[in-house]
């Protein structure tokens, strides 16, 4: 079973996405409001998934995906974030995020997301 570290700042978004990604026996090991509590969680816990909000206090979402991906280049990282800017989604690929998802977003859409992050890790 992969492990799951969600970063969300709301609280609402972290719930949802976890409710969502259950069902696809990921096992959720850690709930980040932060980018700095997210690497700290990371690095105690390694989890294989994480979903990565990009605006978030302390530490943004590309310098964490950069320090994440530093420690472990073998993680599978989704930004889920409400990016009207391109370019930053662009940044976060760039940094080794594999997947974006825009929100708000359907626990569908999540599920789909999520599943094509981890169907390329078990061709790859």
């Amino acid at each position: 079973m992969k492990k799951l570290m969600i970063a969300d700042d709301s609280n609402i978004v972290r719930s949802k996405i976890a409710r969502a990604l259950g069902q696809h026996g990921l096992h959720i090991v850690g709930l980040a409001a932060n980018g700095r509590e997210a690497l700290e969680l990371f690095k105690s816990a390694r989890p294989e998934v994480v979903t990565m909000d990009l605006t978030m206090p302390e530490m943004d979402g590309i310098e964490c995906i950069r320090k994440i991906r530093a420690l472990d280049p073998r993680v599978r990282i989704l930004v889920v974030s409400a990016l009207s800017d391109k370019a930053t989604a662009i940044q976060a690929l760039k940094e080794g995020a594999q997947g974006f998802l825009d929100k708000p977003f359907t626990e569908a859409e999540l599920s789909d997301a999520i599943g094509e992050l981890l169907e390329d890790s078990n061709h790859g």
